[in-house]
């Protein structure tokens, strides 16, 4: 059900699935509360464990619902006691009839790829519209790293900041970055597809790269970004000593997935998985603590200061001194705006 809300003229695509949350977050007994393009969302599971979402507000006086209570798969309001399930009907009054007006909007889910998927539109919500991110499910869990992050800064600009690696030399000198700004760069777009490449052969490798490439080796380091509409980015990489062929064994794939929550704020969720030391319980948390220090206290201050310098305003209103650098952001930013701009005009 689409719910019209004040900043409907924000730049949303509506008509795909939007990443809610990670499974692990939704527990079978608990709610979850989760902004989405500006409309205040319920999470919980129903009596049979089916996960749900519906508007946070009662339609009595629109009172946030997660001030209520859950028992069963039932939301009870805790203003006035009106009971919803999780398709959004009324199924209790306390105080008389139940009336068509007694119901919330529902917005259909489904669980894929250890995440939650929401629709947000109004045409029909097809789960093969999802992301193909099977990776996730073919890595061993003792492999895999999550993380969430909300952040104070629009949806477009965390894109424009995995589409630009360069500013890993400057924001993350000495984890990650080093040889991106001398890296051979190249972009193309296809299919509605962007995708960055660095190539940065016989450098001297960041301590993230430690694991394949140990000092004092010098190494080949290779690295892709794929963006699909709206903001779903896989971040591929892999490095072996200088000279030595690409190996699989040797590569790692990120998912880094930012939903829109208003337009200035957004979920940054991420799923880092490797070939390599798929068992090593040690090595998994030490590069856990990486990558979450990386994008804690680095990425996530440097956007939203960013976004507080740009207010409220639209990055290409502002006419930003565009670089090379920018090829991939810019692509990308200009085929969300013809989709958003063809959706708007089918209705």
């Amino acid at each position: 059900m689409t719910v019209e809300t004040p900043s409907d003229k924000a730049s949303w695509l509506r008509n795909c699935w939007y990443q809610a949350a990670w499974l692990h977050e939704l527990s079978t007994d608990g709610f979850l509360e989760r902004t989405i393009l500006d409309l205040p969302l319920l999470l919980f599971r129903d009596a049979d464990g089916a996960s749900k979402a519906i508007l946070n507000r009662c339609p009595h006086r629109f009172a946030p619902l997660s001030a209520g209570t859950i028992k069963g798969g039932i939301v009870r309001c805790g203003y006035h006691g009106l009971a919803f399930d999780g398709s959004g009907r009324c199924v209790d009054n306390p105080h008389g009839a139940i009336t068509s007006a007694l119901c919330v909007p529902s917005f259909p889910v489904v669980e894929r790829h250890q995440g939650l998927w929401i629709w947000m539109g109004a045409g029909a919500a097809d789960p093969s519209g999802i992301p193909n991110l099977s990776f996730i499910d073919a890595c061993p869990q003792t492999a895999r790293i999550y993380g969430y992050l909300p952040t104070a800064a629009n949806y477009q600009l965390l894109t424009d900041n995995i589409m630009d690696l360069s500013h890993a030399d400057y924001l993350h000198p000495t984890s990650l970055g080093g040889m991106m700004t001398t890296a051979k760069t190249s972009t193309k777009e296809q299919n509605g597809e962007v995708t960055v490449e660095w190539l940065s052969d016989n450098c001297c490798p960041p301590p993230a790269f430690y694991s394949m490439v140990p000092p004092p080796s010098r190494a080949d380091i290779w690295i892709q970004v794929i963006w699909n509409a709206p903001a779903v980015l896989l971040l591929g990489t892999g490095a072996t000593e200088a000279g030595t062929p690409r190996s699989l064994i040797n590569e790692a794939a990120t998912l880094h997935n930012i939903t829109p929550a208003g337009v200035t704020s957004s979920h940054y969720f991420f799923c880092s998985t490797r070939k390599f030391k798929v068992d090593d319980a040690q090595f998994n948390s030490m590069l856990g603590e990486l990558l979450t220090n990386a994008f804690l206290t680095e990425d996530k201050p440097m956007l939203e200061k960013q976004q507080a310098s740009m207010g409220t305003a639209d990055l290409f209103s502002l006419k930003p001194a565009l670089l090379n650098i920018d090829a991939g952001a810019v692509r990308a930013r200009r085929i969300l705006t013809r989709l958003i701009e063809l959706e708007a005009q089918a209705g």
